[in-house]
């Protein structure tokens, strides 16, 4: 089949296809701008912008461009608790309350197991979601004095160990106990110990100025009558340690190459690479067996690969990061809009670059294209139409479609600038020709496609 080509593309054409596919997605959705970065083992293999940081100012995404990366933040705080952890100074069976003793919850479930270290990393303490004021309502985010003072008037919402349970309250807790152990500030502990070495140093922890230049501007979410208001600007302040770093796609991805380092700790090796497998591996695994969580990480089972990472959410972004650490391979996706959807742009990223990716294909210059002339998006009434040079053929392949699979033509030569079509078996323009028409100047006017035309679009 046709379709199948997506399957084993090599690493040029699968870039090419992914930044057609991103391009067309975003366009259609309305979509401000994204950052992407793929990562392979220690080597950052693609990076690229798409869509605008600002579109007032007509400032163009760039992998340099900040995001709110909301609650990839939790990552941060879990690396930072167990490098505590294999310094001695903590135990993941450590009691909350031995290192808080601020931490007094109603006893709603008086014969629960007491809440752990551990519960907090794996969200399996049974904690609400929240501290108690509605700082996603009205983006008035508590103080840390303030979560210590109210927190005595919560109460567990399910027993502990009975269910995974998300909480921003609960990392907020594990950042708390960072401080407290290592005796240096939060956000000072996490620069110190995890971003200076990792040479990240376009990340913030603590939020940057609202008119700081590199960062992305925040959108909300395209509404029925088309129209995308600007997001608040958000300092989550007690709750830092579960949702307010800052970072890029540049950056996020040195963050990447880290989970598949090995050895002893010192230097860039944060943690050493027994710790690392220990915080991939599932410590807990919901019923349907796909899906689970490690230490800090989200687990989830994709047909026979098991990917670790997780995904931000604070308003005007949307993150994602997604590490194979089988393959070696990881994504990162930034977004600057409450409907950036960015898992799909780093599944369909793994989908199309992993094989090239783990068969030592590591180079995304192509050499020659004898098909360059014909490369281009191309429009009718009905659908959109890309042409791509893939695998060294040409093809033609629609994509302002979620799944652009199935509408693939392979293109095959049939004279002067003439090609058989031939999509999926039994498609109605199946053997017909395609013949390109150009100008004076070289460049395509019109395709005839059987006996209809479509013609260039240079911009969504």
């Amino acid at each position: 089949m046709v379709s199948e080509i997506l399957n084993c593309l090599d690493l040029p054409s699968g870039i090419d296809m992914l930044s057609a596919w991103i391009e067309a997605q975003m366009a259609y959705r309305g979509q401000p701008g994204l950052s992407i970065a793929v990562v392979r083992d220690q080597k950052v293999v693609w990076l690229s912008g798409f869509g605008y940081a600002n579109i007032e100012k007509s400032v163009e995404a760039t992998p340099k461009t900040r995001y709110r990366i909301a609650s990839i933040t939790k990552l941060f705080t879990a690396t930072s608790i167990m490098q505590l952890r294999d310094k001695g100074k903590l135990s993941l069976d450590d009691e909350v309350a031995s290192h808080l003793p601020w931490f007094k919850l109603k006893r709603g479930y008086p014969e629960a197991p007491p809440i752990r270290v551990w519960h907090l990393l794996t969200h399996t303490s049974g904690l609400p979601r929240e501290a108690p004021t509605p700082y996603w309502t009205d983006s008035n985010f508590p103080t840390r004095e303030t979560i210590m003072r109210l927190i005595s008037t919560q109460e567990a919402a399910v027993p502990t160990e009975t269910l995974w349970k998300y909480s921003n309250l609960a990392l907020t807790l594990a950042g708390e106990i960072v401080q407290e152990v290592s005796g240096t500030p939060y956000a000072e502990y996490v620069e110190g110990n995890i971003l200076k070495p990792l040479g990240m140093r376009d990340t913030l922890v603590s939020p940057p100025e609202p008119g700081d230049p590199k960062l992305a501007r925040g959108y909300g979410r395209r509404l029925p009558d088309g129209s995308r208001g600007v997001a608040p600007y958000t300092d989550c302040k007690g709750i830092t340690p579960a949702a307010n770093m800052t970072t890029t796609a540049e950056d996020l991805a040195k963050f990447a190459m880290l989970q598949f380092r090995d050895g002893p700790e010192g230097g860039k090796q944060i943690l050493r690479g027994s710790t690392l497998r220990e915080m991939h591996r599932p410590h807990w695994l919901q019923p349907d067996w796909k899906e689970g969580f490690g230490i800090g990480f989200n687990l989830r089972r994709v047909g026979d690969r098991t990917y670790v990472g997780h995904g931000g959410a604070v308003q005007g972004f949307r993150t994602h990061i997604r590490i194979s650490p089988e393959d070696k391979t990881a994504v990162v996706v930034l977004t600057n809009s409450d409907d950036g959807q960015p898992l799909n742009y780093a599944e369909k990223a793994l989908q199309w670059l992993t094989h090239p990716l783990t068969h030592g294909e590591a180079d995304a210059s192509r050499p020659s294209d004898p098909f360059r002339v014909y490369n281009g998006r191309f429009r009718d009434t009905w659908s959109d139409m890309q042409m791509l040079t893939l695998n060294e053929g040409l093809y033609a392949v629609d994509p302002s479609q979620l799944d652009p699979a199935p509408t693939m033509i392979k293109l095959a030569p049939n004279g002067e600038h003439t090609f058989k079509m031939y999509p999926e078996e039994g498609g109605g323009s199946y053997g017909e020709n395609m013949v390109f028409e150009f100008d004076k100047r070289g460049k395509v006017t019109r395709v005839k496609r059987g006996e209809n035309y479509t013609y260039p679009v240079k911009n969504w």
